[in-house]
């Protein structure tokens, strides 16, 4: 198994990695413990034998194999002989090292009551997050030797040679990319409290994206230029604004799109909190495009760490998004259908923040 021992024996969700023929090759600690079943017992054994379902998946199943996509299925009773069913959702995705295995990720929601603060099955994601930050420094290092080595190599190569060292130091470089946004995720530091203009941060924005990933879009503003300041982190809200459009950009076709900026004012929405208050969020940004939309089997976990509908996304951005909106007292929706996706940012105005 491709996935690291340490980080596969620690994930809180329950696991189960099959083979080509639907065999299961492995299962994690906490997939023994849901379905009451010993490692030993399941592994050489149909993966249908041991995990039961009150759905027929089998054929949706066997489409996701062989189109190498996600399978997502919500509330489905999920069991085994040797306990009772209880009330889950399923995701099914294929490894991306291998064109045969599969991985299943049982995500049971009794887990949600086993949280403080009215924290749901998310917070696993979340912790996952924090074991992957700590294997992401120790990763970073022994990749830094293999790019070097790999350059010194290719100072005495010939050219047809070269190709694989240069192929050698440009995949080392994209993983230490993805591992330093996984550090980001983790590292990231509570927001600055001050008030910022939300239209000097938009613009910062817009400007940026124009003269880079967004070159080739019609970036819109429509501001509402009477809006009072929030109270957070500018940079913070740079990095959200960045991200956003940049999805946006990314998800129109190579010739071009429009991508709307809208600011306006809604004093009827509020946010209510774990605790029982409510708080006012009528600061309302929001990001249009006229792109494919988001794809039905992944817009319920859209803003969860690595979930992506990219080739090759690291499932990190929107999920970063998510976080920061949270951490600014706000709050981050999505509506989208082929050719009209709106993200929409509700934030508090700076003498309604709770650190006002």
């Amino acid at each position: 198994m491709s996935v690291h021992p340490t980080l596969w024996a620690s994930l809180p969700a329950p696991m189960l990695l099959v083979d080509a023929n639907d065999i299961i090759l492995d299962a994690n600690p906490a997939a023994e413990g849901f379905l009451n079943l010993s490692l030993k017992s399941m592994v050489g054994q149909p993966i249908w034998d041991k995990v039961m379902v009150n759905a027929p998946l089998e054929e949706a199943f066997a489409r996701a194999r062989q189109g190498q996509s996600r399978l997502f299925v919500n509330e489905v009773q999920i069991g085994s002989g040797e306990r009772a069913p209880t009330l889950c959702n399923l995701q099914i995705a294929p490894l991306q090292e291998s064109d045969a295995q599969m991985l299943f990720v049982i995500s049971p929601r009794e887990l949600s009551t086993r949280f403080e603060g009215g924290q749901t099955t998310k917070t696993a994601a979340r912790s996952a997050i924090g074991m992957a930050e700590m294997l992401a420094h120790e990763i970073k290092n022994p990749l830094a030797g293999i790019t070097g080595a790999a350059q010194l190599l290719s100072m005495n190569l010939s050219n047809g040679d070269l190709e694989m060292t240069d192929l050698i130091v440009e995949e080392s470089r994209r993983i230490v990319k993805l591992l330093e946004q996984v550090e980001m995720f983790g590292n990231l530091q509570p927001p600055e409290q001050k008030p910022v203009n939300i239209h000097d941060v938009l613009d910062r924005a817009r400007k940026s994206a124009l003269v880079g990933f967004g070159a080739h879009m019609n970036v819109l503003e429509d501001y509402d230029p009477s809006l009072p300041p929030t109270l957070g982190d500018a940079d913070q809200l740079l990095q959200v604004a960045l991200n956003l459009l940049k999805n946006a950009s990314e998800a129109a076709d190579k010739t071009g799109g429009t991508i709307r900026i809208r600011t306006y004012y809604d004093m009827a929405l509020r946010l209510r909190r774990t605790d029982g208050t409510s708080a006012k969020v009528p600061l309302q940004i929001e990001i249009i495009d006229d792109g494919p939309g988001v794809p039905p089997d992944l817009a319920e976990d859209l803003f969860e760490p690595f979930v992506s509908g990219k080739e090759n996304g690291t499932g990190l951005g929107l999920a970063l998004v998510s976080k920061i909106i949270n951490d600014h007292n706000g709050w981050l929706h999505v509506e989208s259908v082929p050719g009209h996706t709106v993200f929409r940012i509700s934030l508090p105005i700076a003498h309604d923040a709770p650190d006002a």
